[in-house]
This record gives C-alpha cells, structure tokens and sequence, in this order.
C-alpha cells in the first residue's frame, strides 16, 4: 500500500495527500478528513512524511554514487550533504559501483534504514534497457527519488540536470567558427549525460556542414594516459588535427600531456577543452578551458525540490541548468 493507492482511492491528487501528511494548511478540513480516512481504511502508515504526522521519521535521506573517488561525483555528494544539513537532514552515502545487481542491492537497504528519501548521483544509474530501471521506479513509490545530472520518467522521481547536449555543441560551433575543422571529441562513458554530449558534438559538425570521422571520436574512460596515447596515435599516422574537446577535464589533462611531448604550442596549433571545470582545470600550465557543468547548483536544486516534496509543495518534475565555458589558456577564439 502507498500514496499512489490513498491518491486514488480519496479522488484527490498527490500533491494533497502530501499536504495533509505534512498538515498544510492549504486544504480543506473536509478533504483532509476524507484522506485520513481512506488512510485509515487502507491501513496506510507513510514513512517519508511522516513529521506532518507526528510519527517517528529518521530525517535522513540515502545518497547512491557509484565511485566516490571520482572528482564529479565527490563534489556532488559533499554539496548535497551540505544543503541536506542546512536543512536538519542527515544522510547515508553507498557508494555502488556499476553493476545493476549492486546497485539494486543499496536501493533496498536505504529503504530497509526508513530514509525518507533517495538522491541518485549522476547518469550511471539509468541502464539503456527500460527492464533494468524499473527498481528506481517501484522505490518511487513508497519515497521520492531524486536524480542528478539525469531523468527516468516516473511518478515521484525528480531530475535536476545539466544541459550537457548544448554545452558542448556551443563550445564545438564556436571552435569550427574560429577556424578549427579538425577537432577531435574525447568522452568517458555511454550514460545518459555521456551520450548527450557526444550529441552536442556530432550536431555541431553537421550544422556547420563538417563530415563526422569515426577516428575523431574516441572512448577513453576517466583515463589521463589513454587520452594522451590515443592522441599520440593519430600523430604517428599523420592524422591532423587542431582541437580537443573532451567529456571531463581528466581527458583534457592527457591532451595537454600529448602536446608537451610532442611540442604542440597550445592554443596556437592545438585547441583543448576539459568539461566540469574541477580542480584539474586550474592545476595544469597552461590552465584549461572548460565546461561548468554546475555540479553546486545541481545538488542545491536537488534538496530544494526535495524539501518542497516533504512540504506537500508544486514543484517540478524536471529542471535544466545552463553550462556557462570557463575560459582560460588552451583556447583563443
């Protein structure tokens, strides 16, 4: 038995049984008796609003990342820890890795703990095959599920995402724009978010009449040393090329390495672009350029959404955040 089942059987939506689990004050005394009721009916005992109750709660909410060491997704778990705090919410962190069955694994034991709610970090979790996420949207039913920097449609999932697909599409029109036609696109991963972007790439070449090349466009992983042999491997077959642009700065940092080792003045001859504008960006020389996918914003919008859950408020089921380029050294146009 869940909200879903008080929802209908009471002719009201949602958002009202939040309401009156949370005792606002926007409803009517004769609709918040008739959902009472129903609960009453349907033996109904909400856990994830249950404050609104008097009920015993844990004020804590789970938190699912699959590496911890990655500099994204270490980011993003302490501002959300930061923002859950502010807000007088503790937290669980399980780091998952990538495999479905682990993942399914942490999904359960966050809900066996009664957290009131579950924040998914980054695009890893969304599986390509619709089969593989319908344990995100069978726990939705009993808690919100909260997605950062990806979206699965589905009752009391929110997404709160990047806009990762124009983000790269922007910087790769204004690198052809400025002159480079041979730009190579180095990416991490076939998630959601990785395939966005390798989106903004390809829609950038064929706007701007470019013919894709399949060797222009590589799979590397968070791999500083495989970005940086790959490159070498074009340069051995006297593929050339005059631009970078990468899915995460750690690629952008291998490209950097490629140049200096083969004398490749940067940005003169040789154009780079990282993505997150993490740490990395500011510890090379020269500095990168890169994409600020707002991580920070993304996790403050998260808890926000969250927080108007519990309230019983209308919020969105989906927000999109505008990447801004950061600008530095291994560009000039």
């Amino acid at each position: 038995m869940n909200i879903y089942d008080v929802s209908k059987k009471a002719g009201v939506s949602i958002a009202t049984v939040s309401r009156v689990l949370n005792g606002n004050a926007n409803v009517s005394e004769k609709t918040r008796q008739r959902v009472l009721a129903v609960m009453d009916e349907l033996g109904y005992t909400p856990n994830v609003f249950a404050r609104g109750l008097g009920l015993n709660t844990m004020k804590t909410i789970g938190i699912m990342c699959t590496d911890s060491s990655d500099v994204y997704l270490a980011n993003a778990v302490y501002y959300l820890e930061q923002e859950l705090r502010a807000n007088d919410y503790d937290s669980i962190l399980c780091c998952t890795g990538t495999k479905n069955s682990t993942k399914k694994k942490y999904m359960e034991l966050l809900i066996s703990k009664r957290v009131d709610g579950i924040i998914l970090v980054g695009s890893k979790f969304l599986e390509t095959k619709p089969e593989e996420n319908t344990y995100i949207i069978d726990a939705a039913q009993n808690l919100p599920i909260m997605l950062v920097n990806c979206y699965l449609e589905g009752d009391n999932i929110y997404s709160a995402q990047c806009d990762d697909e124009s983000a790269v599409y922007s910087v790769t029109d204004a690198l052809i724009k400025s002159g480079r036609k041979n730009i190579v696109y180095l990416y991490t991963s076939t998630s959601q978010s990785g395939l966005n972007k390798l989106s903004g790439y390809e829609k950038a070449l064929e706007l701007n009449h470019i013919p894709m090349r399949k060797e222009f466009m590589q799979l590397c992983h968070k791999d500083i040393l495989r970005a940086k042999d790959y490159l070498n491997s074009l340069h051995v077959q006297n593929i050339p090329f005059d631009a970078v642009v990468t899915s995460d700065d750690s690629l952008a940092v291998g490209a950097l390495k490629f140049a200096y080792e083969n004398h490749v003045r940067v940005p003169d001859d040789l154009n780079i672009v990282g993505y997150n504008n993490s740490i990395l960006a500011r510890c090379t020389e020269p500095e990168l350029t890169s994409i600020d996918s707002k991580v920070e914003a993304l996790c403050s919008t998260t808890v926000n959404t969250l927080m108007g859950v519990f309230n019983g408020s209308n919020v969105p089921t989906r927000t999109h955040i505008t990447a801004d380029l950061i600008k530095r050294n291994t560009t000039n146009f």
